[in-house]
């Protein structure tokens, strides 16, 4: 049975649920004889289901890597949407990485400029968005939201027209943005800029 492994991480693949309920014991069985034992939490048998997949099953998402993968809209060759089984960053990783963004505490870093903001923090952000934006790149566009908000902060302490104007200090920055979409990954990988929430389809 082909299987992935990363760790103590591990997704095993069945092409029928009695197939997998076998696999486990047998593997519940053999943790037991080493004095292991399965997650009781994370271990569980996953339906994919999607257009060509289409019974109720009570768990149809797992994670894996940070990934999430569940049933999801997609749209084929022809642009014809249907439902598939694919990943996407997970709500854990993601709402970490919001809490990393938070911990920068952008709108206190007034004695920098933009580009000093985008040489200290956007090389983490761009490896987020390189990973995590390999599948599904529009499951990061929250994340994209948040450094926009953040930004938007530093732009009202940091310059006194636009004190108590987020809005304009929001403006202000997209403009900005549409000069240099470079100087930040969500910018110009993800293409969602300020502002307006501009971005590209993915």
């Amino acid at each position: 049975m082909p299987f992935e492994r990363y760790a103590d991480d591990i997704v095993i693949h069945a092409k029928r649920e009695k197939q997998a309920q076998f696999l486990l014991e047998r593997l519940r069985e053999r943790l037991q004889q080493c004095h292991l034992e399965l997650h009781p939490t994370k271990t569980k048998i996953v339906y994919c289901k999607d257009a060509d997949r289409t019974e109720d099953y009570p768990n149809i998402s797992f994670v894996f890597l940070g990934f999430e993968f569940r049933p999801r809209g997609a749209k084929n060759k022809n642009g014809k949407l249907f439902c598939n089984f694919l990943p996407a960053v997970s709500r854990s990783a993601l709402t970490e990485m919001k809490r990393t963004v938070r911990a920068w505490r952008l709108k206190w870093c007034c004695e920098k400029s933009l580009e000093d903001l985008s040489k200290m923090f956007n090389p983490t952000a761009r490896g987020w968005i390189q990973y995590y934006g390999k599948y599904y790149k529009s499951g990061l566009f929250p994340l994209a939201e948040r450094i926009n908000l953040h930004l938007g902060k530093w732009v009202t302490n940091k310059y006194k027209p636009f004190r108590r104007k987020p809005r304009r200090a929001m403006h202000a920055l997209g403009k900005r943005a549409r000069q240099n979409t470079n100087l930040f990954a969500h910018w110009s990988i993800l293409g969602y800029l300020p502002a307006d929430g501009t971005r590209r389809a993915v």
